[in-house]
């Protein structure tokens, strides 16, 4: 019998844990450790700050969720793991494992520069549930009292994709409440383009994200880095609208200063700190480091799924942009890590595989929305090219997103990762979540 323990129950450890049970016999034992009672769809987080939908509509209770599938759950927050004996802790608990994945997470570098993160600084993020809600909370106060709206993103930051959601969808909320006229909306990135969302090179993502923001009166300021918050004296409460909207002030790179009554700014990410602090398991900035197959290259042991892999740019930008990991690349390094797991416990007799990592990120902006696809995310290191990078438009893509919200916390309440027809819908359209090994790749997988 073996004990696989997974680290996190968001959109990768949640599907990973899901599909180890479909793929393993039930005297292998599965343990799925969350410092958080519930599953969170974090994509839909921009509707929750901007009120459009409770948090709880968009949650499920992971007890609920694992008991009936025999997968054990502990709530707790990791305090170490000792890859050399393979244990983890959890306070004062203390687990063996054959094999661990880690889908932490990352945490939010909200100290990246003065006055950053609703925390101890004077901007808002939804990022996390906490932040949406506290981001809510100011929202419903700034409307009481409108004034300059700033939107975007500090340099390092990575999936934009939010950012140009929550711009467009308050663009498209304060019309509908006649509040329009009373808020200027500036949108300020690091990209040096809008629409570049740290991938580049799609065929109209600049041209669609530019027109919208035309359309709907934004300023859009990009190749240009936020270098300071400063918050009115007079307000005590960051998240409180100020007495004076033009006392509070976003400082830039290129001189100018931006006024501001509320403002929503995407962070750089990092690895927690328990990561960081085990020899060899991460990069400088905390994310860990895999093979191709997601097996860590030092400690053949561990796997690690979503926002925590370390993915490098495919190209350079004037300031820092992460590589986007959008929730369908988290679900597929979740289908291989499970994929490959079962192949060392010899319990899967296939070639071990490797994600597609096809980003895919719906944008919606309340009557119409841009859905981005790249494919894959980062372009093939021989070819330099992607099979498709492109972005598409139409109210369908809002439709589109809410559909996929239902569907993906439906077949979490299920209990299946990919349900059999979900598989047999991405084979017709020529599609897969993972792929085997190409022999370049398993020559560099074997070394």
């Amino acid at each position: 019998m073996a004990h696989i323990v997974i680290i996190g129950a968001g959109l990768g450890g949640l599907p990973t844990a899901y599909e180890l049970r479909h793929l393993l016999p039930p005297h292998h034992q599965i343990t799925l450790i969350s410092d958080s009672p519930t599953f969170t769809f974090i994509p839909s987080l921009p509707w929750v700050a901007l009120g459009f939908k409770p948090l709880e509509s968009i949650q499920l209770s992971l007890e609920a969720c694992l008991r009936p599938l025999g997968i054990q759950w502990i709530c707790g927050k990791v305090t170490a793991i000792e890859p050399q004996v393979q244990r983890v802790s959890v306070g004062e608990q203390t687990l063996n494992y054959d094999y661990l994945a880690i889908a932490t997470g990352v945490e939010l570098a909200l100290d990246a520069l003065p006055g950053l993160g609703p925390d101890s600084g004077y901007s808002q993020s939804v990022c996390n549930p906490p932040h949406a809600l506290a981001a809510r909370r100011a929202w419903q106060q700034f409307l009481q009292k409108p004034g300059p709206l700033v939107v975007g993103a500090v340099p390092g930051a990575s999936c934009l994709g939010p950012a140009y959601e929550f711009a467009l969808l308050a663009d498209y909320q304060l019309r509908k409440l006649g509040l329009r006229d009373a808020v200027p909306i500036t949108f300020v990135t690091p990209e040096p383009y809008v629409g570049h969302l740290g991938i580049g090179e799609m065929a109209n993502s600049a041209e669609l994200v530019s027109q919208a923001m035309v359309k709907r009166g934004i300023e859009a300021i990009a190749n240009t880095a936020i270098t300071a918050l400063e918050r009115d004296s007079r307000s005590v409460r960051a998240a409180s609208p100020p007495e004076n909207p033009c006392g509070n002030r976003i400082h830039l790179s290129n001189g100018r200063s931006l006024p501001f009554s509320y403002t929503m700014l995407l962070p750089p990410f990092r690895g927690p700190q328990f990561l960081k602090a085990i020899p060899k398991l991460t990069d400088s900035n905390g994310f860990i480091p895999v093979l191709p197959t997601h097996q860590h290259p030092h400690y053949d042991s561990i796997y690690a799924v979503g926002t925590i892999v370390q993915l490098s740019p495919a190209d350079r930008t004037p300031l820092p942009l992460g590589v986007p990991k959008t929730g369908q690349m988290t679900e597929a390094m979740a289908m291989a890590v499970a994929h490959n797991i079962a192949i060392a416990l010899n319990e899967l007799d296939a070639q071990p595989v490797t994600p597609t990592l096809t980003a895919t990120c719906f944008a919606d902006f309340g009557n119409t929305g841009i859905l981005f696809v790249a494919d894959p995310v980062l372009p093939d290191p021989l070819t330099g090219k992607r099979r498709q990078a492109k972005a598409f438009q139409g109210p369908w893509v809002s439709w589109s997103k809410t559909a996929f919200e239902q569907y993906f916390l439906a077949k979490m309440r299920w209990g299946s990762a990919v349900p059999w027809f979900e598989r047999l819908g991405l084979q017709l359209f020529g599609l897969s979540l993972v792929e085997p090994l190409p022999p370049a790749l398993l020559e560099i997988q074997n070394l």
